[in-house]
């Protein structure tokens, strides 16, 4: 059978689980280019849509 290709690429991480601040990734979404900032700390996290200045979602470039 062959592997499934991941849809969420990891571009950036920072942190560690034993810090109080938890871990903060961003990833970036292979079929739509969209990024994402995920934060986990423990049992609680959260994620949402990168946003540029202007207020518009971050887009990978092709």
């Amino acid at each position: 059978m062959a592997k499934k290709e991941e849809r969420f690429e990891i571009v950036y991480t920072e942190g560690s689980q034993i810090k109080e601040s938890g871990i903060r990734q961003i990833l970036v979404d292979t079929e739509t280019g969209v990024h994402y900032l995920v934060w986990k700390s423990g049992y609680a996290g959260g994620i949402t849509p990168l946003l540029n200045p202007d207020g518009n979602v971050v887009v990978a470039k092709e």
